[in-house]
């Protein structure tokens, strides 16, 4: 019912930020549960929930959670594991959308990885997320004691160091929305990324921060998130409003510049006085921020994050703000040199596809849930802002579908008008399982269709890479196929490269295979297959696992024991399922590696 859903979507103030909001009468209702669906599976610990807790976090009846569940499986979003549901990495396309229409991590998150490198510290890229700000790059360094921090996780603006930065340019409506905001979550239990807060800051303080950062240009996280944990952000500025409205971020970003950094800046000394006070309006008219528009609006923070172990928050301001601000400069020129994105295909036949899962699976297909979320997928690279008439036509849709799906999407926040008629994806389509996903492992994308692929040749299946040193390979993930007499590998047993079919597939995609005929034959055949080489009686078939690049990451395989079977049999039989499973594995992991590292062990 619409009522539970509104309900739902309002107990954390995702779906409707400024809490219990009337819903539209022309907005989608099954839209709007499967919208919360989603959230529920997100803030899950392994954005996993059993349907009875389904049922319990969203108050929906058993039967419509069963219908939104089966809908999104066959969307290939979640997956059903017993009575258990898991996101699934297709689910990256809706937040891949909008990270694609933002441009942002495309062009900025090879500069924000070098200075990780350069500093040996976590750097991360933030948007402004009405009173919060969201993660939409993460270079995290290889520590024990390491950040864990996803993107896609949103924090509350005055916990960060990137928050007084966007905060400098709230409206008095903005201001009005934190304070409402605070009162009614003290302890932020709306923020699932971060711990509860013990104590409550008086909010002033918060507000002497973003008219400080109005003035300085920077600002400081010390240990506001938990204690050891200190950050240092400075905005990244675009060339010019123009901009950024072609990169779909103009309605959730906020303004701020740093009034010690430009010449002529105006009263420096008086903005400071200002921001004393916590008066950001006024600190900001003192630096003469009102002079300074032209040094574009602020599309995203870039930040430095550290423990205290290695550096205290004057560190960073003193020993790392300096090489901050070069990568940022270098960000913002990257930024004014840039080439219009030039759009990408639409997604295509749509429609169709939701027409014809509603004809085989009958009402346990929800048809409008499935066309509203494909309503997301029309925005990407070069498709920042559409109007109605191009989503309806990137979608198959008709006008007044596409007008419901984007009336019900504004209502839940995943999608901005603009005076010019057109519509942006917001920040907050990461909330859609973005998190979770964006740390996904290989292994964790082949289990369910290594588990299928046993299944259905009744033999066993894994998955393998190969060792630094290229001589042996590791398995990473494996399936038993149910037999009494099978293989039976464990995970991160070694094995030597050349005498087993992963590892021949794996050796085949190096540049010096060609030297060996064995392999060149592999690289030709696209496969590999051993015959009681390794061991007497054990045969085993192959094939590659490549990356977006098209690069071999990994190997799949199928071993049995050779009674069972001619070499051709096996061929006829085994190789052309092994081939779908690796099909199926590639076009996963080309979601999930679009913008977030993969590991593959």
């Amino acid at each position: 019912m619409p009522a539970n859903t509104t309900n739902a979507a309002a107990r954390d103030g995702a779906a409707v930020p400024d809490g219990p909001a009337a819903v539209p009468d022309e907005a989608v209702a099954p839209l709007l549960r499967g919208i919360a669906v989603l959230r529920r599976l997100t803030e899950a610990d392994g954005g996993a929930l059993s349907l009875s807790a389904l049922e319990r976090a969203t108050g929906l009846a058993r039967s419509t959670v069963d219908r939104l569940v089966a809908t999104l499986a066959r969307m290939n979003y979640v997956r059903l594991d017993g009575r258990d549901v898991h996101l699934a990495p297709r689910l990256m396309e809706l937040g891949n959308a909008y990270l694609a229409a933002l441009s942002l991590p495309a062009l900025l998150a090879g500069r924000a990885d070098a200075l990780a490198d350069e500093l040996d510290e976590s750097v991360s890229l933030a948007v402004g997320d009405r009173d919060g700000i969201r993660f939409i790059h993460q270079a995290t360094r290889r520590r024990a004691m390491s950040l864990s921090f996803r993107i896609g996780d949103l924090l509350p603006a005055e916990r960060t160091a990137p928050g007084p930065l966007f905060a400098a340019g709230w409206t008095p409506a903005d201001w009005h929305r934190w304070h409402e905001r605070r009162a009614a979550d003290p302890r932020d239990d709306r923020f699932p990324a971060l711990p509860p807060r013990e104590h409550a800051s008086a909010d002033p303080e918060f507000e002497q921060r973003a008219a400080r950062a109005a003035v300085d240009g920077w600002a400081l996280d010390d240990q506001l998130i938990e204690p050891g944990l200190v950050a240092i952000s400075v905005p990244v500025r675009a060339p010019g409003t123009g901009w950024a409205r072609g990169t779909g971020w103009a309605a959730d970003t906020g303004w701020a510049v740093g009034a010690g950094e430009v010449a002529g800046a105006g009263d420096v000394a008086g903005a400071r006085e200002m921001a004393g006070t916590g008066d950001v309006a006024r600190a900001r008219e003192a630096a003469g921020a009102g002079d300074m528009a032209g040094a574009g609006e602020v599309v995203c923070v870039a930040s430095v994050v550290s423990h205290t172990s290695r550096h205290t928050a004057q560190d960073l301001r003193s020993a790392l703000l300096p090489r901050l601000r070069a990568a940022v400069a270098a960000m913002e020129d990257d930024l004014r040199t840039a080439p219009p994105a030039q759009p990408g295909p639409p997604p295509a036949g749509l429609a169709v596809w939701t027409g014809a899962s509603k004809q085989e699976l009958g009402r346990e297909f929800v048809e409008s849930l499935a066309r509203g979320l494909t309503v997301l997928t029309a925005f990407g690279e070069g498709r920042a802002a559409l109007t109605l008439t191009e989503i309806a036509r990137a979608t198959g849709l008709t006008r007044a579908s596409a007008r419901r799906a984007l009336i019900t999407h504004e209502h839940a926040g995943l999608v901005a008008p603009a005076p010019d008629r057109t519509y942006a994806l917001t920040p907050r389509v990461l909330s859609l399982g973005f998190p979770p996903l964006s740390r996904t492992s290989l292994p964790e994308i082949a289990q369910p269709h290594l588990t299928a692929l046993a299944g259905r040749v009744h033999e066993s299946a894994a998955l393998a890479v190969l060792s630094d040193t290229g001589d042996e390979i590791q398995y990473t993930a494996r399936a038993a196929g149910g037999r009494v007499l099978s293989a039976r590998v464990t995970v991160g047993t070694r094995l030597p490269a050349h005498a087993t079919a992963l590892g021949r597939v794996l050796l085949a995609d190096r540049p010096d295979a060609t030297a060996s005929p064995v392999l060149r034959r592999v690289r030709e055949e696209g496969h590999a297959l051993v015959d009681e080489e390794l061991e007497a009686g054990l045969r085993a078939v192959a094939v590659p696992v490549r990356d977006r690049a098209g690069r071999v990451v990994a190997a799949v395989n199928i071993a049995m024991h050779a009674a069972r079977g001619t070499t051709e049999e096996c061929l006829t039989r085994v190789l052309p399922e092994l081939r779908h499973t690796a099909d199926l594995v590639e076009a996963e992991l080309r979601v999930a590696g679009r913008f977030c590292r993969v590991a593959v062990v």
